[in-house]
């Protein structure tokens, strides 16, 4: 089992140079980066951020475009244009969908999202629930996140592992490994 880290990195490059330099320094051991200029793509490119995403990208990490899909709610097109912006100006080659709901209900509407996720390039889909959704996600989805917490909560609970559970834990002490793959 692999124990390779996503990272939603959600610093402005200009505000925190070092933690993206460290990012490229552990190029070998993250399954991807979390691109999120400004809760999404934004409205316009940040050459900050493009110039931050060229050297994950030529360190050889993977970055995924984040898009909030305010449980189902956002609308479908909104969620596509942060898609194709975070393609188009920062290279991304993969999706983090966000405040993904865990019902059977929503399958339909996340699918329809995939389904124009992957025709926008996303090679990787993550789905971030941040609990156990049904396991009708994990037909389309590279990712479920199924825990994102802080680390007080997380060491305490005994969550289910898969191949394609991954935890997104907070406030991990310095030297603290991850238990599980991603």
């Amino acid at each position: 089992m692999s124990h390779l880290l996503l990272v939603p990195f959600y610093e402005h490059p200009a505000d925190r140079p070092e933690a993206w330099s460290a990012l490229v320094d552990a190029a070998p051991s993250l399954y991807g980066v979390v691109v999120n200029p400004a809760s999404g793509a934004g409205e316009a490119r940040d050459p900050a951020f493009a110039a931050a995403a060229d050297r994950l990208r030529a360190a050889g990490v993977r970055l995924l475009g984040y898009a909030d899909t305010d449980y189902g709610r956002r609308p479908h097109a909104d969620v596509v244009t942060d898609l194709l912006r975070h393609r188009d100006w920062y290279g991304t080659d993969g999706a983090f969908l966000d405040q993904v709901s865990t019902a059977p209900g929503a399958l339909a509407h996340y699918r329809r999202v995939a389904v124009a996720a992957r025709s926008a390039g996303a090679v990787t889909l993550v789905l971030n629930h941040g609990a156990h959704p049904d396991p009708g996600y994990a037909e389309f989805a590279d990712l479920l996140v199924t825990f994102e917490g802080p680390w007080d909560t997380y060491r305490t609970l005994e969550l289910p592992v898969a191949p394609h559970y991954c935890h997104l834990v907070y406030a991990a002490p310095p030297g603290v490994r991850p238990v599980t793959a991603v």
